[in-house]
């Protein structure tokens, strides 16, 4: 009975990760280019001792692959809203100064002139952060490139200020990172770059992508969660009640 026990209380600990997979998901249904993960899967790992080899306990699968299902196009005619198209990701630099990747595309001029999004994170170009000289109304082509034109010299062709960093992941499976954003799931590429993929990238200017969470999907989700957490609550209970009940016979009067 012990072991039932054990067994039920270990699938509650890790049950735990996903119902916080399940209400990131929920809290981020209107987030701009949120991604959810592939649902984590709990599984029976054996246990390594001395004599037969008969004793599994159930983990969790912890490494959350982002899903690229493209979520809804909302147009807002604002010159510095990106949506990547297919798998692309936009490079940004982390609050520790590593690259990380983002579909986020709701971009901004700081007040010390470099290029951000709206989450204030540094928006990274081939050469490193896209710096924006003042009074430069910035338009961002197809193809990521940034330029910048005077609206003191209106006659001025518009000149390139930098090349947003854009890489393909149809075939580097990206996870997501503590503080949200994505990086490549070969150890060899955390923190940096990763070779670009075979598809080609672009983006729609003036427009935003939305998260790609079924709200729906997510609730039934967190309901058959909280059935589950139920029934293994009632199965401690029922193993201790058996357990009494075996030792109260046992006990001399």
């Amino acid at each position: 009975m012990d072991k039932l026990a054990f067994t039920a209380l270990a699938s509650l600990k890790n049950q735990g990760h996903l119902r916080a997979q399940v209400t990131s998901s929920l809290s981020n249904v209107t987030t701009v280019g949120f991604k959810e993960s592939y649902a984590l899967a709990e599984q029976a790992k054996e246990i390594q001792s001395d004599g037969f080899a008969s004793r599994y306990a159930p983990s969790m699968a912890t490494q959350e692959v982002i899903n690229f299902k493209p979520g809804a196009i909302n147009m807002t005619g604002n010159p510095l809203d990106i949506a990547m198209n297919d798998k692309a990701v936009l490079g940004v630099q982390a609050a520790n100064g590593e690259i990380g990747f983002t579909r986020r595309g709701d971009l901004r001029v700081s007040a010390s002139g470099i290029l951000e999004n709206a989450a204030g994170q540094l928006i990274l170009g081939e050469s490193g952060p896209i710096t924006i000289p003042p009074g430069q109304l910035v338009s961002i082509s197809a193809d990521g490139t940034v330029s910048g034109k005077s609206l003191a010299t209106p006659g001025v062709p518009a000149v390139q200020l930098g090349q947003l960093m854009l890489r393909d992941a149809s075939e580097m499976p990206l996870i997501r990172r503590t503080d949200g954003l994505f990086e490549p799931l070969e150890e060899d590429y955390r923190g940096s770059d990763f070779p670009d993929g075979p598809e080609p990238v672009s983006v729609v200017t003036g427009a935003l992508e939305g998260s790609n969470v079924n709200p729906v999907e997510a609730m039934v989700k967190l309901m058959d969660y909280s059935r589950s957490f139920e029934a293994k609550i009632k199965t401690i209970s029922d193993v201790k009640e058996i357990d009494e009940s075996g030792a109260s016979m046992m006990r001399l009067s």
